[in-house]
């Protein structure tokens, strides 16, 4: 009998960290999510939360699921690459793009683990029954089965001091956590919850979009340890009130700006760029930012702007690349 992946179950924001009553809490990796089947006579799929057919850009992915996993299994999860001891996001969208003798090189420079955390067929649909009792059949086919890397177990608990511990692991690139109601079956709707760790820290303003007697978004800078002026990531559009509140600070450049003759990405993984003007990089504004990083340590999401800092000279703020305390 013919079957089918179903429509991924997602995720809404939630503002807290603590586990609510009833709800199991996994954690939330930096990574792509994706379902993985295998189905009678050795088809393996491996497909993105779009649709996408991601499977031979993961090569290693697909032979293991072949030759760990039964027949008519359908898992969802997170593929997710380490390098220096840390998840690397950008590492993933460059295997994207690979197939047949690349992807095969890929696999042996930048391997990826797929993180499973929810079973949704096995020789039947499952996505009927509550996530306890599908959890319970996912730990029990890994356990029968032996599973094994690059196939891993996502953790879960209803222990909200466990929960709360792993909230540690940002410096490796956990995101946060996601909550899931224990007697919810798995739908396609917004109903798992997704707390992101955010810090509070600062950075310069080199740039904007828009003009500079109205910003639109800030394109924010760290100095590194040489003294050098480096792209650090791109604020959310600002409110008016904000941009107004800004736009009596910003300057015109004094002589050669640090960025003279760069360009800016109009968002992660495109190649389309922004219109910026370059503004005199001495003032400084507070924003909050999620602990997802690339191989540079630029911000991978937007950060939300929250005040400008005058009280905060451009050589008090953190170095480019530097580590902030989750708030």
């Amino acid at each position: 009998m013919t079957w089918t992946l179903p429509a991924p179950m997602l995720t809404t924001p939630t503002p807290r960290p603590d586990l609510p009553p009833g709800y199991a809490a996994e954690p939330k990796w930096d990574g792509y999510r994706a379902q993985l089947a295998v189905y009678a006579g050795g088809r393996v799929l491996l497909r993105s939360r779009q649709g996408t057919d991601m499977t031979g850009s993961f090569p290693e992915i697909r032979t293991a699921a072949f030759a760990q996993l039964p027949p008519d299994t359908g898992l969802d999860g997170e593929l997710v690459v380490w390098e220096s001891g840390r998840l690397a996001f950008e590492r993933l969208q460059q295997r994207l793009a690979r197939r047949g003798a690349g992807a095969a090189e890929a696999a042996g420079q930048w391997p990826a683990h797929y993180v499973a955390f929810d079973l949704v067929h096995a020789d039947a649909d499952l996505t009927g029954r509550p996530y306890a009792r599908r959890r319970t059949a996912l730990e029990a086919l890994f356990a029968d089965r032996g599973v094994m890397a690059p196939l891993t177990l996502c953790p879960s608990t209803t222990d909200p001091a466990v929960a709360r511990e792993w909230l540690a692991w940002t410096a490796a690139g956990l995101e946060g956590l996601c909550f899931k109601r224990l007697n919810e079956p798995y739908r396609p709707a917004r109903s798992w919850l997704k707390y992101k760790v955010r810090v509070t820290t600062e950075a310069v303003v080199g740039a904007v979009t828009g003009p500079p007697a109205a910003p639109r978004t800030l394109v924010l800078g760290r100095y590194d340890a040489a003294g050098r002026l480096q792209y650090a990531g791109r604020s959310t559009t600002l409110s008016q009130s904000a941009g107004r509140a800004l736009a009596g600070r910003l300057t015109p450049p004094e002589g050669a700006h640090p960025w003279e003759g760069w360009t800016f990405s109009a968002g992660w993984g495109t190649q389309r760029t922004l219109d910026v003007h370059l503004v005199q990089p001495d003032v400084v504004v507070e924003v909050a930012v999620d602990v997802a990083r690339d191989a540079a340590g630029r911000w991978r999401h937007p950060a939300r702007p929250h005040r400008v800092r005058t009280d905060v000279d451009v050589t008090q703020v953190p170095l480019f690349g530097e580590e902030s305390t989750p708030s």
